[in-house]
C-alpha cells in the first residue's frame, strides 16, 4: 500500500528588522493548541522582539464539583481535563523546542490578560477566533481593552475551514439550515496555510509574576476521586498529528470512507479516524486535515464525495459553527427560531437509568460505558442512544414497569391511585438533558457539533423524519452479531450466550444461572418495551410536529402545555385499560 506523506507549509524566518523596531507580543492560546497552521502565532512572530505564549486555566472549567455526577469540574468530566492536561504539556514541550516555552497562569482570563499586557508592554494580542459564546465574550471584553490602550488585536479564523460569518452575509444575514445550502454557499475551501515555524522569540522578562508548571490531575483537587480508568487516547498535537499520519497511510480506507457506514461495535481499532478531540482542541488544524485529504484524492482513481467521504465530515463540522453562530439560543429549545417546540419531560428518573447504563438493553448499556470510561464512542453508537432517549424509547417511566410487577395481593385501585401519581412523569426525555451529558463526558464535546447533533438526533431541527428509530437490539447485532462489544464493557454479561446477547431478559433461567447472570439481580430488566413505547413515541412526536405546523413555529409554552395535558389524559387513559387487563388477568 503506497505511504500518503505528510507536508508542512514552508518555515518562516525570524524578522531580521532593528531591533529599535521590534515589539513585545502576546500570544493566547485557548484552542488552537498546536504550532503548525496556526495563523495568530505566525502574525505574533512578526516585528517581535519578544513573544510571550500564553495560556489561563480557566477555575470556570477546572474547580472540582462534588456534586456533579462523575469525576470533574462543574463543565466538565475528568476524561477530557485530563487530555485537556496533556495537550498542554505538548504544546509546551513543542515550545521549548522552539527556544520558548508556555507561560501558564490561573485566574479569570480576562482580568490574567489585562494585567499580563500591562506588566510586560504588549503591543500586539494574537488570538484564534473562536465562535463560542463564552469566549465570544471574552473576546469583545478584551477588544476593549486593547483598543483604548492602543494595543494591535490580530484574530484570525483558523479552528474552522471557512469564517462563519461570511457564510451568513452571503446568505442575506441568516445562516444556511441545510448541509447543501451551506456547500453552495461556501464553496470549496482553499484557505492558505500559516507557515511552519523554525524558531520563536524570546520570552521577554516575566517580572514577578508567579507562572505555572501545567499541573497534574492531583494538582487540580482530583487526587481523593475515583476513576476507574482514563480514555485511551493521549491529548497533544504531536499525537494528533501521528494519527494523521496512520490514517493516512491507507489511502484505500481514506478514498472509500462512506459516513453513515461503518462499524460501531469495532473497539479494539476504531472504524474512524479518531481526529474528533484533536479538532476539538485545535491540536490538529481542520484546515491542515482537509488539505492533506485532496492530497490522497488527488492521488486515487476515484473517492467518495460529500457528505459522506471525510472532507464531507469536515465540511458538517463547518456547517455546524455556521448555524451555531448565526443562530441566537442554539443551546436550547426555548427561544431557538430552528428548533421544533415538543413537551420533552424534564424528569430525571429515565435519563439517569440511562446515563448509568442501566436501561436493561445491553447494546445502548454498552455505548454509555464506553462513553464514561472512553470519553469517546462511534458516530452510529451515538446516534442509537441519543435517539433512544429522546424520541424513540424513554417515553414511560421506570414506575410503569414497578407497578406492573406489583404482587397480586396488591390492589388494582392502589396502583391505579399509584400511576395517577406519577402521570406527569409520562415524556419524552428532553434532547438538552442528554446533550449536558454527552457535553460532560465527551473528550471531544464541541459546542456548535454537539448541540447541532442532538437538535438533529431528537429531530428537533435539521432532521425531520422521527419515524426512522434505531432499534436497541438489532441494529447492534448487525454488525457485532457475537456481541464481542457488549462482552467487553458489560463483563456481567460476558458468558451470555450470543442468541440472548442482545436480550438477556428472554433467556431461560437455567441461561442466565449458567451465565451467572440473573435478569433482574445482576443486570437489569429493561426499563422500556421497545415495541410498545416507539409506536408511542412516534405518535407523540407527530402530535408535536402537528402543533408547529399549525402555529407556524410560533408555539408558546401554554400551547405546550396543552399538548402535554392531552399526552397525560391519553397516557392515563391507557394505562386504566391496562390495569383493567391486569385485573381480568388476576
Amino acid at each position: 500500500m503506497q505511504q500518503a506523506s505528510l507536508s508542512l507549509p514552508p518555515l518562516i524566518p525570524l524578522p531580521t528588522m532593528a531591533s529599535s523596531c521590534l515589539n513585545n507580543s502576546l500570544v493566547w492560546f485557548r484552542k488552537g493548541l498546536r504550532i503548525h497552521d496556526n495563523p495568530a502565532l505566525e502574525h505574533a512572530i512578526k516585528g517581535s522582539k519578544h513573544l510571550y505564549p500564553v495560556f489561563v486555566l480557566d477555575p470556570h472549567y477546572l474547580e472540582p464539583d462534588p456534586t456533579a455526577f462523575s469525576p470533574g469540574s462543574s463543565l466538565s468530566g475528568l476524561n477530557r481535563i485530563h487530555f485537556f492536561l496533556e495537550c498542554l504539556v505538548d504544546l509546551d514541550s513543542s515550545l521549548k523546542k522552539l527556544a520558548s516555552k508556555l507561560l501558564l497562569f490561573k485566574g479569570e482570563p480576562v482580568d490574567v490578560l489585562i494585567r499580563l499586557l500591562k506588566e510586560w508592554d504588549v503591543k500586539k494580542l494574537c488570538f484564534e477566533f473562536d465562535t463560542d459564546p463564552y469566549y465570544q465574550s471574552l473576546d469583545r471584553r478584551i477588544k476593549d481593552y486593547a483598543s483604548s490602550a492602543g494595543i494591535e488585536v490580530f484574530s484570525p479564523v483558523s479552528h474552522t475551514l471557512f469564517n462563519p460569518a461570511d457564510i451568513i452575509k452571503k446568505n442575506a444575514g441568516k445562516p444556511p439550515l441545510t448541509y447543501q445550502s451551506f456547500l453552495k454557499l461556501a464553496g470549496k475551501p482553499s484557505p492558505p496555510l500559516a507557515s511552519t515555524v523554525s524558531l520563536l522569540p524570546p520570552v521577554g522578562s516575566t517580572g514577578d509574576l508567579e507562572i505555572l508548571g501545567v499541573p497534574t490531575i492531583e494538582q487540580l483537587g482530583y487526587g481523593d476521586i475515583s476513576q476507574e480508568e482514563f480514555t485511551p487516547f493521549k491529548g497533544g498535537e504531536s499525537e494528533a498529528l501521528k494519527r494523521l499520519k496512520e490514517s493516512l497511510k491507507d489511502k484505500e480506507w481514506i478514498a472509500n470512507f462512506e459516513k453513515p457506514k461503518g462499524d460501531p461495535s469495532a473497539f479494539l481499532k476504531p472504524a474512524t479516524t479518531v481526529l474528533s478531540p484533536y479538532l476539538k482542541f485545535g491540536c490538529l488544524s481542520s484546515r491542515y486535515f482537509y488539505q492533506c485529504l485532496q492530497d490522497v484524492y488527488k492521488s486515487v482513481k476515484k473517492h467518495t464525495s460529500p457528505p459522506v467521504s471525510l472532507n464531507g465530515q469536515l465540511l458538517w463540522r463547518d456547517f455546524y459553527y455556521t448555524v451555531a453562530y448565526g443562530t441566537p439560543n442554539f443551546d436550547q429549545m426555548k427561544d431557538n427560531r430552528i428548533c421544533k417546540q415538543i413537551p420533552w419531560n424534564d424528569e430525571d428518573d429515565l435519563l439517569v437509568a440511562w446515563r448509568e447504563a442501566r436501561t436493561g438493553y445491553p447494546w445502548i448499556d454498552a455505548i454509555m460505558v464506553q462513553l464514561r470510561k472512553w470519553g469517546w464512542m462511534h458516530h452510529l453508537a451515538r446516534h442509537s442512544v441519543a435517539c433512544f432517549l429522546t424520541r424513540g424509547d424513554l417515553v414511560y417511566d421506570l414506575y410503569i414497569r414497578r407497578v406492573f410487577s406489583f404482587p397480586s395481593f396488591v390492589s388494582v385501585r392502589s396502583c391505579l391511585w399509584y400511576l395517577i401519581s406519577l402521570i406527569r412523569s409520562l415524556k419524552f426525555v428532553h434532547w438538552e438533558k442528554g446533550r449536558d451529558v454527552f457535553d460532560r463526558l465527551l473528550i471531544d464535546s464541541d459546542w456548535a457539533n454537539n448541540n447541532g447533533n442532538w437538535l438533529w438526533l431528537s429531530c428537533s431541527s435539521f432532521f425531520y423524519q422521527y419515524n426512522r428509530v434505531y432499534s436497541p437490539i438489532s441494529f447492534g447485532k448487525k454488525y457485532d452479531p457475537n456481541g464481542d462489544y457488549i462482552r467487553h464493557f458489560l463483563p456481567v454479561l460476558k458468558d451470555m450466550p450470543k442468541q440472548y446477547i442482545y436480550e438477556p431478559w428472554t433467556a431461560p433461567i437455567s441461561i442466565q444461572t449458567k451465565a451467572n447472570c440473573i435478569v433482574g439481580r445482576d443486570y437489569p430488566k429493561p426499563v422500556v418495551d421497545h415495541d410498545v413505547v416507539m409506536k408511542d413515541c412516534k405518535r407523540k412526536m407527530g402530535e408535536a410536529y402537528e402543533l408547529n405546523r399549525r402555529m407556524d413555529g410560533l408555539v408558546r409554552e401554554e400551547d405546550l402545555k396543552g399538548l402535554r395535558r392531552k399526552f397525560e389524559e391519553d397516557q392515563h387513559q391507557s394505562l386504566t385499560v391496562r390495569t383493567q387487563k391486569q385485573k381480568l388477568i388476576g
